[in-house]
């Protein structure tokens, strides 16, 4: 049985509050969750200053202002980040955190043994981006809202290209792309180490264009590990997912929904997190293995329910049996009925009495 990996998204629903990104880890922790993911970014490196908010983000936080503007509030200087990963590290839960620029993506992988690095959506297309993060040689999530199979097509052919190459280079062809995205070599390393999450990039994403069913066409077009990134209200697209086969469940979480913020109200509160991950932990129990034999509890039972081949009269040494003389009853463990065509007419080894199972 494969154990879905469970991220609890923090993101930056600490509101740039210390005090609150470290209770958030507690919280995760206390859920049950594998990891807890942040995110990291300059806010000079990652937007223009004069770069509206999306819709969501200025309905989400009550304010009206520039991305800038919104985003500098929400950043956390990179010394914390040392205290976040030394929290996780006493809560036993692992710490992750989405670098959103070059700067931010040097100093993670520089500073901390990451298990995953996360590719966020926005960045699918974004070609240098991608290639820095492969030539980590690290463990790739990579998420794709907003895109379609030809964008994460060309994004995996980046990857593996950068997986293989493992040197940064000027100029790079697309046949250097595609060449490296169709070798052998190739698509084992994108196998072994890249997580594709299927994402609606909206907050709250609407259940009417979840399409779920994407996710499993990208685990049978691109032979990957798959996931779900999940910005719907509620949980209960994350519990899909998990039953459909989700390696990986990302999940914002908040301490409280009525927090002003962009991600607040489409996060899940504590209580809501700690059921999530519980009912997932169920289904996998409940999804067991792919082979299909009888569980124990089924053996005790098996002779009781199943039937042998019995005597419905008496029945002499040296007799036929007939279709006459024969029946099926309970208990098994005798001749099984499947074996009335074997038997029909030959002679009988021993006498039966009525109602005797057949050795």
């Amino acid at each position: 049985m494969k154990k879905t990996y469970i991220i609890a998204e923090a993101g930056v629903n600490h509101n740039g509050n210390k005090k609150l990104a470290l209770e958030l880890i507690d919280i995760a922790s206390e859920s049950g969750a594998d990891a807890i993911k942040f995110q990291t970014f300059k806010a000079e490196n990652l937007v223009t200053p004069y770069a509206k908010q999306a819709a969501y983000q200025s309905l989400n936080s009550g304010v009206e202002e520039s991305q800038y503007q919104m985003l500098k509030k929400l950043e956390l200087e990179n010394e914390f980040y040392f205290d976040l990963e030394s929290k996780c590290k006493e809560k036993n839960i692992d710490f992750l955190s989405t670098a959103f620029d070059f700067e931010s993506l040097n100093f993670l992988v520089s500073n901390f043994n990451l298990n995953y690095l996360k590719v966020p959506s926005g960045e699918i297309t974004n070609g240098p981006f991608l290639l820095s993060h492969a030539l980590t040689g690290k463990n790739i999530i990579l998420s794709t809202g907003m895109s379609d199979l030809k964008e994460i097509k060309k994004a995996l052919s980046v990857l593996a290209f950068g997986y293989l190459k493992k040197i940064e280079t000027k100029k790079i062809l697309e046949k250097d792309l595609t060449d490296a995205f169709n070798s052998i070599e190739g698509q084992n390393i994108l196998k072994k180490k890249v997580t594709i999450l299927h994402c609606t990039s909206d907050y709250p994403a609407s259940i009417n264009e979840i399409n779920l069913g994407a996710m499993e066409t990208i685990r049978d077009k691109f032979n990957t590990k798959v996931g779900y990134s999940d910005h719907s209200k509620g949980f209960l697209v994350s519990l899909s997912a998990a039953i459909l086969g989700a390696n990986v469940i990302e999940k914002h979480f908040t301490k409280n929904k009525k927090l002003k913020g962009p991600d607040h109200k489409a996060s899940l509160n504590p209580k809501e997190l700690k059921q999530m991950i519980s009912l997932i932990r169920e289904f996998e129990v409940i999804r067991g293995s792919k082979e299909k034999r009888p569980s124990k509890s089924e053996i005790k039972n098996l002779n009781i329910v199943r039937k042998s081949i019995v005597a419905k009269e008496k029945i002499k040494k040296g007799e036929k049996f007939t279709e006459k003389n024969l029946t099926f009853k309970r208990p098994g463990g005798g001749l099984s009925p499947m074996n009335l065509w074997k038997i029909l007419g030959t002679k009988s080894k021993k006498d039966y009495e009525k109602e005797d199972i057949i050795q």
